[in-house]
């Protein structure tokens, strides 16, 4: 399996967890100069912009170890970005990392975690 259909199955899986957890799915993979966004869904909270990390194996690291400063301000600055363009800046926001770990033949470990800055 190639890097970009590992990126699509865990974006796959992601969105089925999301949902199944009462978030709307509003935008994928949304790209800027700036950087790019996996997932924009809604939930009662308000906007979450996701960034999923999937891996095989801890050897390597957590999944969520991989989204690094540089990393986490291009999601930034790209959230910002669509909040103007959608008109949504007063909608509150919050930035998650899925973090999606195999655990077993076809059974992951999900867990969201709070992207802080």
């Amino acid at each position: 399996m190639n890097r970009r259909e590992k990126g699509d199955k865990g974006e796959e899986i992601a969105i089925r967890f999301l949902k199944r957890r009462g978030y709307r799915i509003l935008d994928r993979n949304f790209f800027t100069h700036q950087g790019e966004i996996d997932i924009i869904a809604r939930d009662r909270k308000g906007l979450a912009f996701v960034e999923v990390k999937m891996r095989n194996s801890k050897s390597c690291g957590y999944p969520a170890e991989a989204v690094t400063g540089t990393k986490a301000r291009h999601i930034q600055k790209t959230a910002l970005y669509y909040l103007m363009k959608k008109k949504m800046k007063d909608m509150p926001y919050r930035f998650e990392v899925l973090s999606i770990l195999k655990s077993g033949a076809g059974d992951y470990t999900i867990e969201i975690i709070p992207l802080e800055f």
